[in-house]
This record gives C-alpha cells, structure tokens and sequence, in this order.
C-alpha cells in the first residue's frame, strides 16, 4: 500500500496499518527494568547462625561485662537474671565507669534476633560502644 502515491485526486481513506514500532520499544525498555529488578525481589535469605572461627584475643580488656540471653529470651547479666527494664540501671551503670567495660553478647542460636537487637540498642543509647559477639569456635554442628 502507497502512503505517498502521487493520484491527489484519489478519495483519502482512513489508515489501516498498525505502526507497533512504539509498542515494542516500550516492551524491551520494561523487559530491561525487569531484567534488572528481578533479583532485588528476592529477600528470602536463609541464615544459619552463629558459627565462626576466630584467634582469641591476646589481652583481655580491663573489665568486662557478660550478657547473656538464652533461647526463651531472658537476659542475664553476669551470669545473674535481669528484666529489661533492670538492664537499663545497669547500662547506665557501667557507662559511668572509666574505663568502660566491653560488654560480651552470649545469645542462644535460637534467640530471637528482636531481644539481641533490643540489648543492642540500650547498651548504644547508654553509651556503650564495646561489645563482642561471643561465639563457640569448637563445637562443630551436625549437618
């Protein structure tokens, strides 16, 4: 079919081509986002922890603090049990102290990451900024 034929006289009809040119940019320019974005998707990340392997310090601090919290989420201050809202006192507490101790985090695998995040977040608001993770390098999991 000639668009451009030269017979003027000729009656114009309406056009009956379908131009899918802009169609199709439009599909491979949305193909390419996909393409891109389709592994930021994916969040499920399955995280077995914690096991490292780790050279033990070669001088212990000056003082230190052992906070424990076992599978049920119950918080232990060296080695005494502790509500959260006694943790604060004693946060607040050993920030006066000079030097301030480092606060050794002993979590139960099985603790629920919320109670680490939330003794965490108290042991910074207090001001606190030593605290190690505390791991056992030598038992091996069973696979």
């Amino acid at each position: 079919m000639a668009f451009g034929a030269f017979n003027h006289h000729r009656q114009q009809g309406p056009m009956a081509d379908i131009n899918v040119t802009p169609m199709v940019d439009v599909m491979l320019v949305l193909l390419v986002i996909f393409i891109l974005s389709a592994p930021m998707f994916t969040s499920a990340v399955k995280l077995e922890l914690p096991r490292a392997q780790a050279q033990a310090q070669p001088a212990p601090p000056a003082a230190s603090v052992t906070l424990a919290i076992d599978a049920k989420g119950h918080i232990y201050w060296n080695d005494e049990a502790l509500a959260l809202p006694a943790l604060d006192a004693r946060l607040l507490a050993a920030a006066a102290l000079q030097p301030q101790p480092e606060l050794q985090l002993r979590a139960d695998k099985d603790t629920r990451y919320e109670v680490v995040a939330q003794v965490m977040a108290a042991a910074q608001g207090r001001g606190l900024n030593k605290l190690s993770f505390v791991t056992d390098p030598n038992k091996q999991e069973k696979k």
